[in-house]
C-alpha cells in the first residue's frame, strides 16, 4: 500500500510546492501575494523540521519582556502564527505589532511586499539527514502527515521533494540564491545548537532589540531545547484539534545533532550523500553533520 507516490489524501502541489491537504487552499495561498506587511513584521522561515518551534521560542523570549519574566503565559503557537496555516481563523489584521509569523512557503509565494525588502525574514536551515529523520519521526504523531512504516520509502520521497515543503535543496537554495530580495538573516540549527549565546546576539542585532546582558542570559537560559521541552508556552504538547494523534510522540523530539546516525544505514547516508552532497557545495553554508564537528 505503501508506495513511492504520497496518497493524494494527505498533499496537494500549487505553483510547483507540495502543501498539506487539510491545513490550507490553493486560494488562501493565492491570497498572500498581496497580504499587507507592517515593517515590524518579522517572518520565520524554515524547511519543516529544521528548528522552527525552537526558534520561535527565541524569538518569543527577545521580544516579548512577560515571557521572559514569566509574567504572560501565552502560548508561542499564538503569539507567532503561522502564515499559511491559518487554522486559528485569526485575523492577522488585528495582531499588535511586531506581530511574528512562521512559515514554510519558498521565496517565491511569499507576499510581495517581503520580496521588496519590507519587514525582516529569519532563514534557519539545518542539515538535510537531520531534518529526514526529523521528519520521519514527526510523520507518525502528526495525523496530518501520511504515515510510512518504511524509512527507505519515506526517504525516497522526502529526495523527490513528494512532502509537505517540497524538495529541501530546492526550498534552501531558492530562499539563499534570492536573499538580496529580502532582508534576511541566515542561521543554521547547528551553529544556534553549539553557540545559542551568539545566535541570540545575532538575532538581537537584526531585530534592533537591545537588551542587557542579564537579558540575554535570561532568553539563552530559557531557550535551551532541554528548558523549552519543559515550558507548555513553547513545547507545543498541547495541539490544535487539526493536528491531534500526539499521544505516541512528542513535537519536540531530541533536538540533537547528528541524531541521524542512529537511524540511517551507511546505503541511506550514501543514498543522501549522491542526491544532495554534490549541489550542496553551491551553498554558502558550512554543514556540520555531527555534534562534533567544528563549525
Amino acid at each position: 500500500r505503501h508506495t513511492m507516490e504520497p496518497s493524494k489524501d494527505y498533499i496537494f502541489y500549487h505553483k510547483g510546492f507540495c502543501f498539506p491537504e487539510n491545513l490550507i487552499t490553493p486560494e488562501y495561498i493565492d491570497s498572500l501575494e498581496t497580504f499587507e506587511i507592517r515593517d515590524s513584521d518579522v517572518f520565520l522561515v524554515t524547511f519543516p523540521k529544521s528548528g522552527t518551534v525552537w526558534t520561535q521560542n527565541i524569538l518569543s523570549l527577545i521580544i516579548h519582556e512577560g515571557h521572559r519574566n514569566g509574567t504572560e503565559n501565552i502560548k508561542n503557537m499564538d503569539r507567532m502564527p503561522w502564515l499559511e496555516f491559518n487554522i486559528k481563523n485569526l485575523d492577522y489584521t488585528a495582531l499588535p505589532s511586531p506581530r511574528v509569523f512562521a512559515t514554510h512557503l519558498p521565496y517565491y509565494l511569499t507576499p510581495r511586499d517581503l520580496r521588496n525588502k519590507r519587514a525582516r525574514v529569519i532563514y534557519v536551515t539545518r542539515n538535510p539527514k537531520d531534518v529526514l529523520v526529523s521528519y520521519f519521526h514527526f510523520s507518525k504523531i502528526i495525523d496530518t502527515l501520511e504515515k510510512v512504516p518504511d524509512f527507505n520509502i519515506f526517504m525516497e520521497r522526502f529526495l523527490a521533494g513528494k512532502v509537505p515543503g517540497s524538495k529541501w535543496l530546492d526550498h534552501v537554495t531558492g530562499w539563499y540564491s534570492h536573499a538580496e530580495d529580502f532582508n534576511i538573516l541566515f542561521l543554521t540549527y547547528e551553529e544556534m545548537k553549539k553557540d545559542l549565546r551568539s545566535a541570540v546576539l545575532k538575532i538581537c542585532d537584526f531585530l534592533g532589540r537591545k537588551l542587557s546582558e542579564k537579558e540575554v542570559e535570561s532568553v539563552v537560559r530559557q531557550a535551551t531545547f532541554e528548558n523549552m521541552k519543559k515550558d507548555p508556552r513553547a513545547n507545543y504538547e498541547k495541539l490544535p484539534e487539526v493536528f491531534e494523534g500526539n499521544e505516541e510522540g512528542h513535537f519536540l523530539r531530541k533536538g540533537t545533532i547528528g541524531d541521524w546516525k542512529n537511524i540511517m544505514t551507511v546505503a541511506q547516508s550514501e543514498r543522501v550523500d549522491e542526491v544532495l552532497k554534490k549541489k550542496m557545495e553551491n551553498l554558502p553554508i558550512k554543514f556540520i553533520w555531527d555534534i562534533n564537528d567544528q563549525m
